[in-house]
């Protein structure tokens, strides 16, 4: 990229941020928003904005982020920094803390892993108003005097809006609508710890423009968290454009993210939108964004840098108003370290980062969501409404649901479909979910584990008493035949009875 087009960019750039921070009203939002902002300009780690108090040389940390580990995550070993412009009043610039001995207590700064560092005070004359900090610790990711120029005039805007006799006031309980009073929208069930940090994640990163890069495991709703950040954005008027980046060959894909020109290709008999054209103005979520080709991945990155892409076959510039938002299932870093995945895209799309926990994490929400997906195959399928045992809960709560939130909404569905009565027994589900203890089970689970030893006993006495004859053994127990079978099934005694023993 040419200096004047680096310039161009910047510029632009300022401008935006500079309408974006003229439109909030509130001071804790627009440090949020800075916070974004400063991710979306500076390869850092870790950032955060820090207040200044009045007539002393103390300071508080407002916000802080990581980018890894998310939003109110404290930056530690800053404090040498902050001290230091403080004191001078001036920005600070560490390209190599290693090398660097330019300032006093570098050291406490070393311990913490930080290899380049920035901190720019908002304001230009004392006292401060506050200071933005940010570090990198990465060699490849090295914070340097392109990012100061671009800190330094963010900061000045930053000044002007909170000096400004209009301007953003701190959020209190009188000029600011509780959390309850505006409720998160998304379409999760969930009250569980891993799910609540969940949803403080989508509030904060919703009001952002900021790229979001969505991990966990395969089932675990990584399109309902990106569907709740979209809906709870600045962009929820316009479209969600989703897209399976593993569904389609490198050819189809490229075709359908940028569209195409009439005659690019053969097939292509007319001109065709791609998904970042229909999703203008709003969101393009990129499903499994780890299965790009490098030649895709490459283009991609164009768009998050430049904002701009042609259709396939294509010579226009088009300008891409969008929010990406990505998911992925398998470790990005990983693959970027064995150079599978481009570093530069991998920080580009995980400026802000959220893990959906695997639904062995959150065990306690799984009755809760046991009945969502009850009432929703009721629904759809026509069925009377069912209620679930307390045996059946308990196997739900104490198998490790290697599929997740998709396989229990499997599984509910084929035992509402499946299951004779009106309450879904054990016997209803799968036998692969009555065959998986964990180790530090409720008490409920342990209740349950301890009944089905039980019966597990009684039947065997039974079978050894019969000489094992089904018949015989089930008229001893005073169940029917079919009875026997289910109950053998699902207590895993199949393989300890005798081979002929069903057939008896």
């Amino acid at each position: 990229m040419s200096e004047n087009d680096r310039l161009g960019r910047n510029f632009n750039r300022l401008l935006t941020i500079a309408t974006k921070i003229g439109a909030i009203r509130d001071r804790e939002s627009l440090e949020w928003q800075l916070l974004g902002m400063l991710f979306d300009i500076v390869p850092a780690d870790r950032a955060a904005i820090v207040h200044c108090r009045e007539g002393s040389e103390q300071f508080d940390a407002a916000i802080a982020w990581d980018r890894l580990r998310g939003p109110g995550e404290p930056v530690r070993g800053m404090a040498p920094a902050l001290h230091h412009v403080a004191r001078l009043g001036e920005s600070l610039l560490v390209e190599d803390v290693a090398a660097e001995n330019g300032f006093p207590d570098i050291a406490s700064v070393k311990q913490f892993g930080v290899h380049s560092l920035l901190c720019v005070p908002i304001g230009d004359r004392q006292p401060l108003l506050g200071m933005i900090y940010l570090d990198s610790r990465s060699p490849a990711r090295r914070i340097d005097h392109t990012h100061l120029e671009m800190i330094t005039a963010i900061a000045n805007l930053a000044a002007l809006a909170l000096r400004n006799p209009g301007a953003p006031k701190e959020a209190t309980p009188e000029n600011r609508p509780s959390q309850a009073e505006v409720p998160l929208r998304h379409g999760m069930v969930g009250a569980s710890k891993p799910m609540l940090s969940v949803f403080e994640l989508i509030r904060k990163v919703a009001p952002l423009n900021s790229t979001v890069l969505i991990q966990g495991e395969t089932g675990t709703g990584k399109e309902l968290v990106a569907r709740a950040i979209h809906g709870n954005s600045g962009r929820s008027g316009q479209r969600f454009v989703a897209v399976n980046c593993a569904a389609l060959s490198e050819t189809l894909l490229e075709s359908e993210l940028f569209g195409h020109e009439k005659g690019a290709f053969t097939g292509a008999i007319s001109q065709k939108k791609g998904k970042l054209e229909i999703a203008a103005g709003g969101t393009l979520f990129l499903d499994e964004v780890s299965e790009m080709t490098p030649a895709l991945q490459a283009k991609l990155l164009r768009v998050l840098q430049e904002r701009e892409f042609e259709h396939v076959g294509g010579t226009s510039t088009i300008q891409a108003d969008v929010r990406v938002i990505s998911a992925t299932n398998r470790s990005l870093a990983k693959m970027v370290e064995a150079g599978t995945f481009r570093k530069d895209l991998y920080y580009r799309l995980n400026v802000v980062a959220i893990t959906t926990p695997a639904l062995r994490e959150h065990r306690e929400d799984i009755p809760a969501l046991a009945r969502h997906f009850m009432a929703r195959v009721s629904k759809k399928c026509g069925i009377a409404g069912k209620t679930l045992a307390p045996e059946a809960q308990a196997i739900l709560m104490s198998y490790d649901w290697p599929g997740n939130i998709r396989e229990l909404e499997n599984a509910i569905e084929r035992a509402m479909v499946l299951g004779p009565g009106e309450i879904l027994a054990p016997d209803d589900f799968p036998e692969a979910i009555h065959s998986s203890p964990v180790a530090n089970e409720p008490l409920s689970t342990k209740y349950s584990s301890a009944i089905d030893e039980a019966k597990r006993q009684v039947v065997l006495a039974a079978f050894q008493q019969c000489a094992g004859n089904y018949v015989a053994a089930a008229k001893i127990l005073g169940l029917h035949p079919n009875s026997l079978l289910r109950l053998v099934r699902s207590l895993g005694l199949r393989s300890v009875l005798k081979p002929d023993a069903e057939a008896n």
